[in-house]
């Protein structure tokens, strides 16, 4: 099928599979393809001889190197069908039923055979019908555009309609789209547009671009696009980059790219931000947080503000990245409220990331007691990372997460901390022997790691230095967040009872993906095939439990801001099952049975009286009952409503948290522009941590008497 799979290609495979010197992230931000500057010509939309090269070697490596054992069969061939409609219309908004029925019938058993003979023209053929009917669909709404809306007719609207099924006919989806359409009006109206000519302008410029996106795909775009639906069909942290979107991870991974410091990705139509990188300006200014929904983007103070509903990812990415010291505004739904929320607008100044801002840093917390305060340290770890170049100030300045912890625990211990929280919140991963050398760190030694590779070999990794840094009482601070490397290490901890792991279920990432240039595999002169990055592994704990899908449970729960399966590593479709296996020889540290039970009582009173965590318990609810509501009202009057009842509540909330935690009131709007917003989002943080303290400070109590019958509370 075009190129030379040699013997010397297939044990460089081999070699480079086996290699475990990698990053542990939660997975590598997938972007879509840039659009062209000029709309393609429709007579090249056909497959290429490279994209059969690409197919042949992706099945070849699939099949011999996953770690997920799979067969190319019929069964297969139905996922993959139904993961590439879904990549193409996820609202279904365009395709109609007997559209599917039709795909179906004809391509549901065949794609496996297929794929087998390096053919992905189906793809094409699918996309074609694809293209007319967005077409023809935006050529009907920008008639319904027109109309004049009526909004005191009662009706409902679905805005995510992934769930529902595929519209019957035409005039069922002309329907859907006359509601739709009737929505982002209203939307447009309760945002302070008051102009109907304007907001018809918005919205014809929106729909006009949905389908200026749809006309500039690449034949690149195609295959990707199906490769990555072959791939969704086995797990989903393996996935094909074309060239293009190659170049984009080796920019996010060298943190060279001078941007706001967040990952996003597509939702539907919406751009959602799915991580705030620490120490980028996002995480910094605080106004912009995990799970908003990014709806405008406008170039400094007073640049035009762009509607990007709608719009293709790689294209809104292009829009927030800009030189270093400039201002990008964004225009976001807060996570918080969901699609029906008062959107506000922020302001950012983008800026490179360096290791220095996501380096460890530390910081005390003195935890009020009867007999005077108990000084708490704290080390934020947003990543493990390493610095692998040379250092021009010799070996000494090299900076990696553990050099940089030993420094803080020496400080902290200067400052004569009684307990130490390690607090890993949102670290998504990072160097695995970091992982491994920090345990090391709060351990005696021993084993930290075990590794199953996709050739049924286990290594294990070990904490080979004898003496701990840090003997004394240990925290460990998660949420669902805390992947990979942070798994591994708060896993460890936990078997050994070395400490406490506070917080929310981890996110549960516990497989390997190695990055493989596909031209390296086939020798290609040009750059030209793109990358792929495979599942080649499987971590498991010292005691012999897998932190993939589960994560790890921490010993004291602390209510977070998510359900327990509504993210992380459970969510997602294929992912691998969790898994056991014999578990390493080990000797925990001690038995921390009674000072859980102690802690626990305690943290259980202070819960029970803290309002703190009563007004969290409303966030949480507030929340689980936004995403849970599927139909808006097209009643302006009671939309009207309900964001006056919601806004209401929400600052209320705020100042009874403010007033829980002590703070002085909220800074007026203009007072707020350049300073560290202190929402609910981060204002949760603070409560958790404060109860992190507080459970740090008990377990020092405990240590400093053997009586464990003892109520710290209580005297």
């Amino acid at each position: 099928m075009g190129f030379t799979y040699s013997s010397e290609g297939h044990h460089n495979v081999i070699r480079i599979l086996l290699q475990i010197t990698l990053l542990l992230a939660i997975c590598f931000p997938v972007f879509s393809a840039t659009a062209a500057t000029q709309p393609y010509n429709r007579a090249s939309l056909t497959p290429e001889p490279k994209h059969a090269q690409i197919t042949e070697l992706i099945v070849k490596l699939v099949s011999g190197y996953h770690y997920r054992k799979t067969t190319l069969d019929d069964s297969l061939s139905a996922s993959m069908l139904e993961h590439y409609i879904e990549s193409l219309d996820p609202n279904r908004s365009f395709f109609l039923g007997n559209d599917i029925e039709r795909i179906t019938s004809r391509y549901e058993k065949r794609l496996d055979d297929t794929l087998q003979e390096a053919d992905i023209a189906p793809a094409f053929r699918i996309f074609q019908l694809y293209e007319k009917r967005v077409a023809k669909r935006i050529r009907t709404a920008m008639d319904l555009v027109d109309r004049d809306f009526d909004f005191t007719v009662d009706e409902n609207y679905i805005p995510d309609r992934a769930e529902q099924p595929w519209a019957g006919n035409a005039s069922a989806l002309d329907e859907i789209w006359r509601k739709r359409i009737k929505n982002d009006f209203l939307v447009l109206r309760l945002e302070g547009k008051k102009d109907d000519a304007a907001i018809r302008e918005t919205l014809r410029k929106r729909y006009e671009t949905t389908l200026r996106h749809v006309g500039q795909f690449t034949a690149d775009d195609i295959c990707q696009l199906f490769i990555n639906a072959y791939a969704a069909a086995i797990g989903p942290h393996t996935t094909y980059l074309s060239p293009r979107n190659s170049e984009n991870l080796f920019i996010h991974l060298s943190l060279s790219l001078e941007g706001i410091g967040a990952v996003l990705q597509s939702d539907n139509e919406h751009t959602l931000v799915r991580e705030i990188i620490a120490g980028g300006p996002a995480d910094k200014s605080g106004k912009l947080h995990a799970d908003d929904v990014i709806t405008g983007v406008g170039q400094d103070r007073h640049g035009e503000l762009v509607d990007v509903v709608g719009w293709r990812l790689q294209d809104v990415v292009n829009l927030i990245r800009g030189p270093k010291d400039s201002q990008v505004r964004l225009k976001i739904l807060p996570g918080e409220a969901g699609l029906d929320g008062q959107a506000r607008e922020i302001t950012l100044t983008r800026n490179r990331i360096d290791l220095a801002d996501r380096a460890a840093s530390g910081s005390v917390i003195d935890v009020p007691s009867e007999n005077g305060n108990t000084p708490i340290g704290v080390i934020e770890l947003p990543t493990f990372y390493a610095q692998v170049r040379p250092s021009a100030d010799g070996d000494s300045k090299k900076r990696s997460t553990t050099r940089d912890v030993l420094r803080l625990i020496g400080e902290l211990k200067e400052k004569s901390v009684e307990g130490i929280i390690l607090d890993l919140r949102g670290n998504s991963g990072g160097s695995l022997e970091e992982a491994i050398s920090l345990t090391g760190l709060f351990l005696e030694k021993g084993p930290v790691v075990q590794i199953k590779k996709s050739n049924g070999e286990f290594t294990v990794k070990r904490d080979t230095k004898s003496g701990m840094a840090w003997s004394g009482p240990l925290v460990v601070l998660v949420d669902r967040g805390s992947a990979s490397a942070s798994e591994i290490f708060a896993g460890a901890i936990q078997d050994y009872q070395r400490g406490l792991i506070v917080g929310e279920t981890t996110h549960g990432k516990g497989t390997v993906q190695h990055l493989i240039s596909l031209n390296d595999i086939a020798k290609a002169d040009e750059d030209s095939l793109g990358q792929f990055k495979l599942t080649i592994a499987q971590f498991f704990r010292v005691n012999g439990h897998s932190t993939q899908y589960r994560g790890v449970v921490p010993d004291i729960i602390l209510p977070g801001t998510a359900d327990h399966d509504e993210g992380g590593e459970r969510a997602l479709d294929n992912a691998l099952p969790w898994a056991f296996v014999p578990p390493a020889k080990f000797s925990p540290h001690a038995s921390l049975d009674k000072v859980l039970t102690l802690v626990r009582a305690n943290h259980g009173r202070r819960v029970a009286r803290d309002t703190a965590f009563d007004v969290l318990r409303q966030e949480i609810a507030t929340r689980r009952a936004a995403r849970a509501k599927i139909r808006f009202s097209l009643l302006e009057s009671q939309r009207r409503a309900e964001r006056k009842s919601r806004e209401q509540a929400y600052d209320k909330r705020e100042e009874q948290l403010r007033a829980a935690m002590d703070l002085e009131k909220k800074p007026d709007i203009g007072e707020e522009e350049d300073t560290k917003d202190e929402k609910p989002n981060a204002l949760v943080l603070k409560v958790l941590l404060r109860e992190t303290a507080n459970i740090a400070a008990d377990m020092v109590r405990a240590s400093r008497h053997r009586d464990f019958s003892l109520t710290i509370d209580g005297g």
